[in-house]
């Protein structure tokens, strides 16, 4: 039995050491992207790292405090208000960011070009973030508030997230200039584009279908969870005729890791196909 128990571990143990790796490393990009290319340019393209640059610029506050000190208080925030589990590799993200930008701010700038800090700063920003998905955290900050919008305020999750960002840019234009204002809004736009290639090459949703034996379970864990409608389908095993179910679901890129988690973790044996969607358009998505 011990035997046993140590081939089902070891694997899971290898694949927990990426995840926690992908974080760690997707963190350090982010801190990258920031140092050496937004913060040296006055480029505040959206997030907690925005904020931070727009605070810095005013009052010389040293990001990484202020990074720190937005951060950890969210997350606290959205773990009481939402009363779910954002796992401690959301919290790792949400420490590691601020620390790899204190250890890298000595760094010498790479560009003094507006136009490329924000082109390669938002794709070194979205390169990391986009790890640290893939790697099933978060860094936190503007995710999470916008998470606790959307469960007061009935709006889509992703227009609570362009909110506070286009407010961010926005202040950026009234602190540095317009000009700067735009840089900042080319560097979002580029970290969103990279976030989607990094995570699900270029498709941004993902269809995903699942045979399962808990259609119950996984149908209210998609609803409430992810927030995500389902189509549920009655189907016929070709082998053995007996009666399964079927559950079809599309999720963001953002969301990707974690719908697949929740399903495995209530059905270990659920088959699943996952498709690339390269336009959706529904309710959630697309309006046309």
């Amino acid at each position: 039995m011990i035997a046993k128990y140590r081939r089902q571990s070891l694997p899971e143990k290898g694949l927990l050491f990426i995840e926690y790796g992908l974080v760690l490393l997707g963190s350090f990009f982010v801190a990258i992207g920031f140092n050496l290319f937004l913060l040296p340019n006055d480029v505040a393209s959206g997030g907690v790292a925005g904020i931070s640059t727009i605070l810095y610029a005013l009052f010389q506050f040293e990001p990484s405090i202020v990074q720190w000190s937005i951060n950890i208080p969210l997350f606290i925030l959205g773990t009481w208000i939402l009363g779910r589990n954002f796992g401690f590799k959301t919290l790792v993200g949400t420490v590691m960011v601020p620390l790899f930008v204190s250890l890298t701010s000595q760094w010498n700038p790479a560009s003094s070009d507006p136009l490329l800090a924000a082109i390669f700063g938002g794709i070194a920003c979205g390169l990391g973030i986009g790890l640290v998905f893939r790697g099933k955290g978060s860094t936190g900050g503007i995710d999470l508030a916008a998470q606790i919008l959307h469960k007061f305020v009935p709006l889509p999750f992703g227009i609570c997230v362009a909110l506070f960002d286009g407010m961010i840019v926005l202040t950026a234009i009234f602190v540095f200039s317009v000009e700067q204002g735009l840089y900042a809004l080319i560097g979002l736009l580029v970290t969103s584009r990279t976030i989607d290639l990094a995570q699900v090459g270029l498709n941004s949703s993902k269809s995903i279908m699942v045979v399962t034996d808990h259609l119950e379970e996984i149908r209210l864990a998609l609803l409430n969870e992810i927030d995500r409608g389902v189509t549920v389908w009655r189907a016929e095993g070709g082998y053995t005729k007996a009666n399964k179910n079927m559950i079809m679901c599309i999720v963001n890129q953002n969301e990707f890791s974690r719908t697949v988690q929740v399903i495995k973790q209530i059905d270990p044996n659920a088959f699943i196909v996952v498709m690339n969607a390269s336009e959706v358009i529904g309710e959630g998505f697309s309006k046309s």
